[in-house]
């Protein structure tokens, strides 16, 4: 790294399927330039095959995609660009993982009453993730531990609040374009 780059961060919008994860992140892109990602995006035809029928996947499936998500931004703060992206990372294990990516990782969980998001994803459309893989993913879900880097958020306030609050709370820096408002 040169003396002259900024130090990148690297956020991981986490939690189970329907808290608003890609929207939150997307938000937090546009507010402070971080390159967004979906982790969906990477997965297999396998692995989407899998859970568009209803089966969870198990660990040796989400291994190589979480390796790959940790290359991904890896090779992001290697061009000096920092990075958000939109990953269940329902784990302490799967979290480990993406760690070894860039030097520091930091996680936004996106929280909320599993009556909240079964109603958001029996709403959702197009979308891979059936609702009735909602109760195996919260069973699966393990709360950030208190040495591991994040904030938790509440997903009962709209998306442009939950991400100004995160980037609040992660003391993000502002574009400039936003700032400037």
């Amino acid at each position: 790294m040169t003396g002259d780059r900024q130090p990148t961060r690297h956020v991981v919008v986490m939690g189970v399927s329907g808290v608003g994860k890609t929207t939150v992140a997307r938000r937090i892109s546009e507010l402070t330039g971080l390159r967004f990602a979906e982790a969906d995006e990477f997965h297999p035809a396998a692995n989407v095959a899998q859970m568009r029928a209803g089966i969870p996947l198990d660990d040796a499936a989400r291994w190589p995609w979480l390796r790959d998500l940790a290359a991904w931004m890896a090779a992001r703060h290697a061009e000096g660009v920092s990075t958000v992206l939109a990953c269940s990372a329902l784990k302490r294990s799967y979290r480990d993982v993406l760690r070894q990516g860039p030097p520091d990782v930091e996680f936004l969980h996106l929280d909320g009453a599993a009556e909240l998001i079964r109603e958001r994803l029996d709403r959702r459309a197009g979308h891979y993730m059936p609702a009735s893989l909602l109760d195996s993913q919260r069973a699966t879900l393990e709360q950030l531990d208190p040495d591991e880097s994040g904030v938790v958020l509440e997903v009962v306030a709209p998306p442009d609040e939950l991400a100004a609050t995160a980037v609040d709370r992660l003391g993000l820096p502002l574009r400039a374009a936003v700032a400037g408002r």
